[in-house]
């Protein structure tokens, strides 16, 4: 990872949070943008993120639930969210998805 010389630690640590927020942001609005999508473009999702924010707190010592992550991530309850605006794959996505390596 190449660091930026001219901050501090803390202020590297502040523009990681504003940059994780404003991802966090912007995918609560891009509800069209789907999951499946994500993971064969990009190799991850709404759902990795989740994970890993997760995973962040718990080597903080701090409990936070699969559906709490997902509903910081999501802006709303997974299942809401889903109810709302996860679409059917289709073959095609289904297809990318399968060609794609992916966790």
């Amino acid at each position: 990872m190449i660091e930026i010389p001219q901050f501090d630690a803390d202020t590297e640590i502040e523009l990681q949070a504003a940059a994780f927020r404003a991802l966090r942001d912007h995918l609560q609005s891009r509800t069209d943008v789907q999951n499946i999508d994500m993971m064969t473009l990009t190799g991850f999702c709404r759902n990795c993120l989740s994970r890993w924010v997760q995973e962040a707190a718990d080597t903080k010592g701090i409990t936070l639930s699969k559906q709490d992550a997902r509903a910081y991530v999501y802006g709303m309850d997974y299942e809401e969210w889903r109810a709302a605006y996860q679409t059917e794959a289709t073959a095609s996505q289904k297809q990318a998805f399968a060609d794609t390596k992916h966790d």
